[in-house]
């Protein structure tokens, strides 16, 4: 298989891309956890937290926005203290915020997946090389509206490569 230059890094890198990267995620627990962890990555290297994902979802009960969202300052003491994770006060905070955003627009009617692939492009795949777009600018001022923080542009667009938004996997095949 053909793979980006960041995909061949490592065999963690290499099975990530042939088994999760661009491959469509829908459903609300999935596409919290990639915000997350998409959050978690700004200013470090994706290797880094994907290393550390076993670790990501035993420190926040598998991503379940329900529990997350009832995390106390004793949780953030808990997460800064695990070195399973990556311990940083404003990325812990802003995940649990996020798993907050995320019920209340449950309890709504809103669905986080129909939300954030409503800014799927008429084409998808164009922009293979850019780092961010309109869509991923509108979608980034969306979820803000909802509450949601640590999901600039720059990073929803990852987001949007990652959970099979934009289909960019063609590119290396």
């Amino acid at each position: 298989m053909n793979r980006p230059a960041w995909a061949e890094a490592s065999a963690l890198m290499s099975d990530y891309f042939d088994t999760e990267w661009g491959f469509p995620v829908r459903d609300t627990p999935g596409v919290y956890e990639r915000i997350v962890l998409e959050g978690f990555q700004s200013g470090l290297s994706w290797a880094v937290v994907l290393r550390k994902r076993p670790g990501f979802r035993a420190a926040f009960d598998g991503f379940d926005p329900e529990v997350v969202a009832r995390y106390t300052a004793a949780d953030v003491e808990r997460l800064l203290a695990d070195p399973g994770i990556v311990r940083n006060r404003r990325k812990i905070e802003a995940a649990i915020t996020n798993a907050r955003a995320t019920t209340a627009m449950t309890d709504a009617g809103v669905d986080l997946g129909d939300l954030v692939w409503s800014f799927r492009p008429d084409d998808p795949t164009a922009g293979a090389d850019a780092t961010e777009s309109p869509e991923s600018l509108a979608l980034s001022k969306a979820l803000k509206k909802h509450g949601f923080v640590f999901v600039g542009p720059v990073t929803m667009f990852a987001l949007m490569q990652a959970i099979g938004i934009l289909e960019h996997r063609q590119s290396f095949s």
